[in-house]
C-alpha cells in the first residue's frame, strides 16, 4: 500500500495558501461545494464495503484515511467541534470501520476494518476560546478517534481574529409567532429512519399544534426553512448521532441561522444513536447548547435515546411504556410535558430497559452479518482487492 498523508480542512483559498507548503505531497480534502451529506443508507457497509454509494468525489474517504500515515484536520471551532464543511467529510468516512459492534474502553464501538491505529492532529482556529470550549473540543475529538479507531496525536488551538464570528446575541427581536411547535427531522434517511420515527411518536403525544418538517426537503433552500423556524413557538431538533456529533447538514443549517440572526425562541432536543450507551450523546447535546448560547435561543433540554435501530422499531409496534422502551417512554413523558408547558427540562438519557448490552451487540452483529451475506459481501471484506 502506498502511504500518503491526509489533511482535511475548511480554510478559504487565501488562508490555505499561507499553510499549504506544510503539506506538500499530501492528499488534500476540502469541501468544494459538491459534497453531499451522508444519507444513512449503509451501502458502504453492506453493498460496496468501504465505498460510499454517493459518487461526488468524496466516496473514497475511508480509503484515503486507510492509506494515510497520519491525518491532520484543520477546522473552525464550531459548537464544540468541526465546522459543517469538515463534518461533512467525516460523515462520509463511515466505511472506514465495520458495522459490527464490540466493547472497547468500556463502551460499544464499531469494529476495526483494518488492524491499524491512525494518528490524528486537530487544529481548531477562530477567536480565542475559553478553557471550557477547549475542553469541549478535546472531548469531542477523543470520542471521534475512539469511534473511528485512531488516536489523538495533538490538539492545537490558533487564534484567528480575521475569522471573527458574529457577536453572541443576548436578546431575540420581536417577531411573528405561528404558535406551532416544529419537529425538525435532521436526518437524510427516509420515513423509516429512527429520527423520523421518534418525531412521529412525539407528535402523537403532544397536545401542542405541531408540524413535522424534514430537513432534506429544504437542503437546497435553507433560507426558506430558517424563516419557518424563526416564526415557530419552539423547535424540537430530532437528530441522529453521526461521528459523535450532529450530522453535517444540521451544523450547516445552524451556522446559517447564526449568521442570519434568525432562529426559534425555544429549542428542545430528541437525539438517537445506534450505539448502546446513551451517554455517548454528550458531545451532541453540548453542541446544541453551545449553538443556543451563540444565537440567543433558549436551550430547554432534551432526550437522548440509544440503541436506535432497536428502540425506533419497538416504539411503533409495542405498548410504549412497557418492556425495552420503558426508560425512553418516561423520558418522552418529560419532554412532552416540557414542550406543552413551554418549560425547560433536565437532559434525559435512556438505554434499553432490562436489555443487556451483550444481547444487543449479538443481535446487531447477527443482523449485519446476515444482511452483508445476502448482498454477497463477507463482513470482513476490505474496500477493494487492490488495497
Amino acid at each position: 500500500m502506498n502511504t500518503k498523508n491526509l489533511v482535511i480542512h475548511d480554510l478559504d483559498p487565501a488562508e490555505w495558501d499561507k499553510t499549504s507548503g506544510n503539506y506538500d505531497g499530501w492528499n488534500i480534502v476540502t469541501d468544494n461545494g459538491s459534497i453531499h451529506p451522508c444519507i444513512g443508507c449503509f451501502s458502504c457497509w453492506n453493498r460496496t464495503p468501504g465505498i460510499c454509494a454517493i459518487h461526488d468525489g468524496y466516496e473514497n474517504m475511508g480509503r484515503l484515511i486507510h492509506q494515510a500515515g497520519e491525518v491532520v484536520v484543520i477546522s473552525r471551532y464550531t459548537y464544540g467541534g468541526f465546522s459543517g464543511s469538515v463534518k461533512g467529510v467525516f460523515d462520509r468516512c463511515l466505511g472506514y470501520v465495520l458495522p459490527q459492534f464490540e466493547v472497547t474502553k468500556g463502551e460499544t464501538h464499531h469494529k476495526k476494518r483494518f488492524d491499524e491505529d491512525k494518528p490524528y492532529t486537530f487544529i481548531f482556529y477562530g477567536p480565542e476560546l475559553t478553557d471550557a470550549e477547549k475542553e469541549s473540543a478535546r472531548n469531542y475529538v477523543q470520542a471521534v478517534c475512539t469511534n473511528i479507531r485512531g488516536h489523538v496525536k495533538d490538539v492545537i488551538f490558533r487564534i484567528c481574529e480575521d475569522a471573527a464570528e458574529p457577536e453572541q446575541l443576548t436578546e431575540r427581536a420581536e417577531k411573528a409567532d405561528s404558535g406551532k411547535v416544529v419537529l425538525l427531522n435532521g436526518s437524510m434517511r427516509n420515513v423509516n429512519g429512527n429520527s423520523a420515527r421518534l418525531a412521529r411518536t412525539l407528535s402523537e403525544r403532544l397536545k401542542s399544534d405541531t408540524e413535522i418538517i424534514d430537513l432534506k426537503a429544504y437542503i437546497n433552500d435553507p433560507d426558506r426553512l430558517i424563516s419557518i423556524l424563526d416564526t415557530s413557538r419552539a423547535v424540537v431538533l430530532c437528530v441522529p448521532l453521526y461521528v459523535d456529533g450532529l450530522p453535517s447538514q444540521v451544523i450547516k443549517l445552524m451556522e446559517r441561522m447564526e449568521l442570519s440572526g434568525k432562529g426559534p425562541k425555544q429549542v428542545y432536543l430528541l437525539a438517537n444513536m445506534g450505539l448502546y450507551e446513551s451517554k455517548q450523546l454528550d458531545n451532541l447535546f453540548s453542541a446544541v447548547r453551545q449553538w443556543c448560547k451563540r444565537t440567543g435561543c433558549e436551550y430547554c433540554g432534551g432526550l437522548g435515546i440509544s440503541a436506535g435501530e432497536l428502540m425506533g422499531t419497538l416504539m411503533e409496534v409495542i405498548p410504549f411504556s412497557r418492556g425495552t422502551t420503558k426508560k425512553a417512554s418516561k423520558g418522552m413523558d418529560v419532554l412532552v410535558r416540557a414542550v406543552d408547558s413551554t418549560e425547560t427540562m433536565p437532559d434525559v438519557y435512556a438505554e434499553p430497559f432490562a436489555f443487556p448490552r451483550r444481547l444487543y451487540i449479538w443481535i446487531a452483529n447477527t443482523n449485519w452479518n446476515r444482511t452483508s451475506r445476502k448482498n454477497g459481501i463477507k463482513p470482513e471484506d476490505m474496500f477493494t482487492k487492490d488495497i
